[in-house]
């Protein structure tokens, strides 16, 4: 196939999204509009016979402090056929294209599965000592084909993340958990649950907790969760305006694109979570709790709810996001795998961020600012 890469209008690029069964939410349209510090583009990639659009990516351009120079970001994207024998056609034009638009170094995250790993082979992992991560633990799904991009694109001259292995290392987690629907019914979902998931589901009907929707209105009451959350966790909450930014860009391009959660019991609410859709994979995206009432077990019955209201939208995963690949108990990301195992998914590791350095100096000087912050 002979291609054509070429800057796209934004409705071409959503009504190409629209036509495939999922993509990331990072790789529509209106993420440029969340990312407002980002200077954007839609590229879209043509095949020379029909004239049809065939690929397309969210570009999102960084300038450097102090030179009109830019890294160009691809989060999860391009969205292009990974597996085409002629991946060079599709990935140098790229490079050239942004190279002229004055990028330095180009950074993309391949939405290509490596692995997978079922729930009870990590529970098998967890209690074995001489597995410290899930790659001491035989997947249980491999895709050969990924082995294949990934050879290509060093031969290219791509440079991997720097990783360290633990999955958080590149700007978006290389280890995610999902669970998949797709001929699947939810009572076989349900089944799948571990024994204190399920128990604990129970626990919060039993108490008469209950799980509504909210609104854009409701972002100031998300917002002081959150904080509480950020606190006890001791990571930096993003500010109000970015989740009201967030609401505004994704649901305008599409209504159902976001949505807002809250678990609540005695008419206080205890934790939230924002719900993210694109065609049939929907996201588990930011999750809050208080510090009290965790006995009444909102985040179970929270989850419970935006599982199967992503099962009535035919969704075919219900992904739970980051996690880290260590198994080791006293790893302070460990609760985390240990939370989203009992849903009884899978595990999954992507290809990870690659970089192309097209000023080598420059690259190098980001690297170390980067390493600095």
């Amino acid at each position: 196939m002979s291609l054509t890469l070429r800057t796209i209008s934004r409705e071409q690029h959503l009504a190409y999204i629209q036509s495939l069964p999922a993509a990331s939410h990072m790789q529509v349209p209106a993420w440029a509009d969340v990312k407002a510090e980002w200077r954007s583009e839609s590229l879209g990639w043509f095949d020379d016979r029909t004239g049809e659009l065939v690929g397309a990516g969210l570009v999102l351009y960084r300038q450097l402090p102090k030179i009109k120079r830019y890294l160009a970001y691809l989060p999860e994207g391009p969205v292009i056929n990974w597996f085409a024998p002629n991946l060079d056609d599709w990935i140098q034009p790229m490079l050239a294209h942004l190279k002229q638009q004055g990028a330095f170094s180009v950074k993309m995250g391949p939405p290509v599965i490596i692995r997978r790993w079922e729930a009870n082979s990590i529970k098998q992992g967890i209690q074995n000592p001489d597995v410290k991560r899930l790659r001491d633990i035989e997947a249980d799904f491999i895709e050969p084909r990924a082995f294949e991009v990934a050879d290509k694109l060093r031969r290219m001259g791509w440079q991997q993340g720097e990783d360290g292995g633990a999955g958080f290392g590149d700007v978006q987690p290389r280890y995610v958990y999902q669970v998949p629907l797709a001929n699947r019914s939810l009572e076989e979902v349900h089944k799948n649950f571990n024994q204190l998931w399920r128990r604990n589901i129970k626990k919060a009907e039993k108490a008469g907790v209950e799980v509504v929707q909210g609104g854009y209105h409701d972002l100031e009451e998300w917002q002081r969760l959150y904080e509480i959350t950020a606190v006890r966790d001791h990571f930096r909450p993003r500010p109000l305006s970015y989740f009201q930014r967030m609401w505004t860009a994704l649901n305008t391009e599409d209504p159902n694109r976001m949505r807002l959660y809250f678990a609540r019991h005695d008419g206080v609410n205890l934790s939230a979570a924002t719900m993210l859709i694109v065609g049939g994979h929907v996201w588990y995206s930011y999750g809050a709790s208080d510090n009290i009432g965790r006995e009444v077990r909102p985040s179970n019955a929270m989850q419970w709810r935006m599982l199967r209201d992503a099962y009535a939208l035919g969704a075919t995963v219900y992904d739970l996001r980051g996690i880290s690949d260590s198994l080791d108990e006293t790893d302070h990301l460990f609760g985390l795998i240990q939370f989203k195992v009992g849903t009884g998914g899978q595990a999954a590791e992507y290809l990870g961020e690659w970089d192309f350095p097209l000023n080598k100096l420059l690259h190098k000087a980001l690297d170390i600012y980067m390493s600095r912050r």
